[in-house]
């Protein structure tokens, strides 16, 4: 067997099937001005299976169908009138959409230099002329694996970038769902990986609030338009207090109880207590007016310290505890109908700003006699 002949059965048997079938496919731009050498070469292209060729005759006609068209190969003579091979690569290599074409230089040995100069830009391999066609099927096949290899790791990227969108928005979801439970400072301390968040706050205000007459007007109706009523009430409440910055805490069954003042301290918690709890009202009235219902409503606030963290291992729950909720609490349970009332320490809080009514001492569960006002209007 001669030296050729044993190249070529080398060739053929380390070469992958999987490149051989991809050789059948691939687009490939033959640019060479002899329309001769153009045949030939592209003769043997033909032997190993490629068909899907395309000619330029020029540098400029090769920009011009490389614009035009996605190539997987292009094989660039280095001698031709106008623009010559070395030109060609280089307007290549610096177009971005043309950057990513696999060149194969073809030159003379007198070429040699710019042949150097060539693979230093960025050409994929080179052929010399007169070409060996084993070696030329060598390098087809070289270039092929390394297109198949790059559109491989193409696809990881795209993969990749697909994860991590994917990843990002499920994140998004918890993150949302987090803020639905928690307070965005605790909920950013809880991701640190911090795990026993407690403070205690010296000045607070807490408001309950629970609905009259909700029980026996929901007797009637499905659970599905029970929770779509609850729901169109509680995300007023939850707008406003958005607008005013109080802090939601929970909601159990018809009642509703929020706090002024955490987890950030601010010396007016009172004050917009007291324009959420007025404004709950006008919430209500709405509320009934758009849903053809009469339901009235009963609040209670009450000022001073409490403690405050998550508590749960599988779901969060951000809670208060101390007297102070307590009190705030026989606030809205001892409440006349559709009234506001409010502690001492409230009182003293909102006199300056607000209308408030004296009521008299009321007998609280667990508490003894309080003083107790309502709230009737901002001044």
């Amino acid at each position: 067997m001669s030296a050729a002949a044993e190249d070529k059965s080398l060739i053929q048997h380390q070469i992958a099937p999987e490149i051989v079938e991809l050789t059948k496919t691939i687009e490939v731009l033959v640019v060479d001005d002899s329309r001769t050498l153009r045949k030939l070469l592209i003769r043997e292209l033909n032997a190993i299976g490629i068909t899907n060729i395309t000619e330029a005759e020029n540098g400029v006609d090769a920009i011009e169908k490389a614009r035009a068209k996605q190539f997987d190969l292009m094989m660039l003579d280095m001698e031709m009138p106008e623009l010559d091979g070395l030109g060609v690569l280089r307007v290549i290599k610096a177009t971005p959409e043309l950057n990513y074409l696999p060149v194969i230089v073809v030159s003379g040995a007198e070429q040699i230099e710019k042949t150097v100069e060539c693979i230093q830009i960025g050409a994929e391999d080179y052929l010399p002329k007169p070409f060996n066609p084993v070696l030329l099927r060598a390098r087809i096949y070289s270039t092929v694996e390394k297109k198949r290899l790059r559109d491989i790791d193409k696809e990881r990227i795209v993969q990749l970038q697909d994860e991590k969108e994917r990843l990002n928005i499920e994140q998004m979801k918890t993150e949302k769902l987090m803020l639905n439970i928690l307070p965005r400072p605790i909920a950013d301390r809880l991701k640190k990986g911090e795990s026993n968040i407690a403070g205690s706050y010296p000045e607070v205000t807490i408001i309950f609030s629970d609905l009259v007459g909700f029980t026996n007007m929901s007797a009637g109706k499905s659970a599905q338009d029970l929770v779509k009523l609850l729901n169109n009430l509680f995300s007023r409440f939850d707008r406003r207090a958005e607008m005013l910055g109080i802090e939601k805490i929970k909601t159990i069954g018809d009642a509703y109880m929020a706090v002024g003042g955490l987890p950030i301290p601010r010396s007016d918690h009172a004050d917009i207590v007291a324009e959420m709890a007025l404004g709950m009202f006008d919430d209500l009235k709405e509320f009934n007016e758009s849903q053809n219902v009469s339901v009235n409503m009963r609040v209670g606030l009450n000022s001073g310290p409490v403690v405050a963290g998550v508590i749960g291992f599988t779901k969060f729950s951000y809670d208060l505890w101390g007297n102070t909720v307590n009190t705030a609490s026989r606030m809205e349970s001892t409440a006349e109908h559709g009234k506001i009332q409010v502690s001492t320490a409230t009182y003293d809080l909102l006199a300056p700003n607000f209308l408030l009514e004296e009521r008299g001492l009321v007998e609280c569960k667990g508490l003894g006699e309080i003083q107790t006002y309502y709230l009737t209007a901002k001044k």
